[in-house]
């Protein structure tokens, strides 16, 4: 573990796989995934007495504004990723988070409701992945993942930014050859890369039983608004929305420093899809009077891993991250937290054998799948409450109820999760079938149909930061 220091036997890895002083790793990708097992892999080596060379190769500047620098995402850091981060020493000063979320608006075409972090506990973050939006002229907040890649580099690491074009083995030992270069040989090769590379597609003809994620798309914009503004329209506020939109799984308006983020995830999703849904009157609700959708900072239409790899590793390579296996629509960059810190772990105390991994990453990997299997079904629920117009309104009418003083947030703490992705699938899934959820929902039937009847609405009350909402 990280913070004790532990004797490497010599029996902690099989012969001739495990690192010896001057092991050179190459970590492809320098993203979250990739500079997190890059700094997991240096400080448990440090306290082994173990000397390595680790190149990081990222061809992106993340700290520039635009394309250069975005790695395309919507940029939520969930509690339970900043108290892992704090627990191993990695720290998201106030430049790095650009606004702190107390909450999370859930709008319907019913109503709305204010669902406030669990134990009024600020912890959830909204960052920019890069740089910004490509308009951005004097940079205010330093890039989430500039900063993680920097404290890799502060433990050791080296940055290479060159692109990798090939994957290879030689006498059992992977190489990397980036353009214009000649391969070089390492002992051991993290691919890190995410899903949005032609790289992947080579390494499933290298032999080594590795399949491509199965990826679906999902469309991020960015829209500048200024501070003062996104105050006033916006507030500290996470805007979800549960509406009825054909091939639309889930979206949200994503308050940051002088930018809001508007994410789409969904089947096929495209312009299209993205322009109706901006001219909704739920959505245009929220922004402030005089938003033009059509005036967008920046946009990207990004794939992400909706089922990850069976063998996310083979000797001497290993796959974490989107690459591999990552968690269902929510929390990717929590599963990268997960998937590298237990490479690292394999690699420094078990070895770099496909067995090692097979044993002991493989196992972290089978449980983020095995989640994802249960996640698969609250979304179906998802998709039905989107198609019920009764459904939006009980949840709706619940979670209302559950905001008043002395009321146990049940519904609204599995909203929270749901929006969040701070809680296992499999426990929100649970909580999705408590008795004293259900008969909750028995209860608030009666007034559930009579208001679908009348067609009335639940307005959000109109201050941003305000505890209530009013019937």
């Amino acid at each position: 573990m990280i913070g004790e220091r532990i004797d490497l036997g010599a029996e902690s890895a099989i012969e001739g796989t495990a690192f010896t002083d001057g092991s050179r790793v190459a970590v492809i990708g320098g993203g979250p995934a990739g500079s997190l097992f890059a700094y997991f892999l240096l400080d448990m080596a440090d306290r082994v007495d173990l000397r390595l060379e680790v190149d990081i190769f990222e061809p992106r500047l993340f700290a520039q504004p635009g394309p250069a620098g975005c790695n395309m995402c919507g940029g939520i850091i969930s509690e339970t990723l900043v108290q892992n981060l704090a627990t191993d020493g990695v720290f998201l000063s106030s430049e790095v988070v650009q606004r702190g979320i107390d909450s999370y608006v859930l709008h319907t075409d019913v109503g709305s409701v204010r669902i406030a972090t669990p134990n009024d506990e600020m912890r959830i973050g909204a960052v920019h992945r890069g740089g910004g939006p490509r308009d951005v002229t004097e940079p205010r907040w330093e890039s989430f993942d500039h900063h993680l890649l920097s404290i890799a580099v502060e433990r050791g690491a080296k940055v290479i930014h060159a692109r990798v074009d090939e994957v290879g083995r030689l006498d059992g030992r992977p190489t990397i050859k980036v353009h214009g270069g000649e391969p070089q040989a390492y002992d051991l090769a993290v691919i890190a890369t995410g899903v949005n590379t032609s790289l992947l597609k080579s390494l499933e003809g290298l032999g080594i039983g590795y399949v491509r994620p199965k990826i679906t798309k999902t469309l991020i914009r960015e829209y500048f608004l200024g501070a003062e503004e996104i105050e006033r329209s916006l507030g500290t506020s996470m805007h979800v929305f549960l509406l009825n939109l054909p091939r639309l799984e889930f979206a949200a308006v994503i308050p940051k420093g002088d930018y809001a983020t508007m994410c789409l995830l969904g089947e096929d999703i495209d312009n299209a899809l993205a322009d109706t849904f901006a001219v909704a009157p739920e959505v245009r609700a929220v922004m402030p009077p005089g938003w033009d959708p059509e005036v967008r900072s920046c946009q990207c239409l990004p794939h992400i891993n909706v089922h990850g790899v069976e063998k996310p590793y083979a000797e001497r390579v290993v796959f974490i991250g989107d690459s591999g296996v990552t968690r269902l629509y929510k929390d990717g960059i929590g599963a990268a937290y997960r998937t590298a810190k237990a490479a690292a772990r394999t690699a420094i105390f078990e070895g770099v054998s496909e067995r090692a991994f097979r044993d002991h990453f493989l196992p972290v990997c089978r449980s983020i799948q095995s989640d994802n299997r249960i996640g698969a079904y609250a979304f179906v629920l998802t998709r039905v409450a989107q198609r019920l117009r009764i459904l939006r309104r009980a949840i709706l009418t619940i979670a209302l109820d559950e905001q008043r003083p002395g009321r146990r947030p049940r519904l609204s703490g599995v909203l929270w999760d749901i929006f969040s992705g701070s809680a296992p699938y499999g426990d929100i899934f649970k909580r999705m079938f408590d008795p004293a959820l259900a008969l909750r929902g028995i209860l608030a039937l009666p007034s559930v149909v009579i208001a679908t009847v009348r067609g009335s609405v639940v307005p959000l009350a109109t201050r941003p930061g305000s505890q209530e909402v009013t019937s």
